[in-house]
């Protein structure tokens, strides 16, 4: 058996789509003042004085926080349905249509939130292991529940669903260090290949 593990932003996709979820749900401006306020914080990031989940959490928090879960998950397949087909990149969903016409299982591992990711991978018929939303009394609380899919947390997403021993090849997609644990699963390190339209 034969599994294909993909990363989502920056590999499948040609941009971050956590900026265009809040730009599709709460408009540009809303999106341009929450960057202004949330610049300290984004600064502390690029600087590396702050975790990626501090930071992730704070920029959910300013925008979705109390929004009742349906809502948002309406507006994430609405999303999936409208914007997102245009931030595909072509090779990579070439790429996709390969493995799985060889019979390949695909899977999307992502650190963005499953929300947004899930509608699309469901009509591709391929499973997504994203972040997940902390959702109390049926709204976004801003946080996510337990640690962002990034890093070592992807492969111990992974081997949370897959037994990993019962694949004779893996192949693995990534294009920043956040990928690399999961780039590490592949047989070959060549598996490595960032898709450029």
């Amino acid at each position: 058996m034969t599994i294909a593990f993909f990363d989502f932003d920056g590999t499948i996709t040609d941009t971050d789509t956590l900026w265009q979820i809040i730009r599709f749900q709460k408009g540009n401006g809303a999106m341009y003042r929450g960057v202004l306020q949330l610049l300290p914080g984004l600064l502390q990031l690029k600087l590396k004085l702050i975790p990626a989940q501090q930071m992730k959490e704070k920029v959910l928090r300013h925008f979705f926080a109390g929004m009742k879960e349906s809502d948002f998950q309406a507006g994430c397949n609405a999303f999936c349905e409208e914007a997102l087909p245009k931030m595909i990149r072509p090779q990579a969903l070439k790429a996709i249509r390969e493995h799985q016409q060889a019979g390949h299982e695909v899977v999307v591992v992502t650190a963005s939130a499953y929300n947004w990711v899930a509608p699309w991978c469901q009509r591709l018929n391929i499973r997504c292991i994203g972040s997940l939303l902390e959702v109390t009394d049926e709204a976004i609380t801003g946080k996510l529940q337990g640690i962002n899919c990034n890093g070592e947390e992807k492969v111990n997403r992974i081997k949370q669903v897959y037994h990993l021993n019962d694949y004779t090849e893996i192949y693995a997609y990534g294009d920043s260090s956040g990928d690399k644990p999961m780039l590490a699963l592949a047989g070959n390190k060549s598996s490595f290949r960032p898709f450029r339209n």
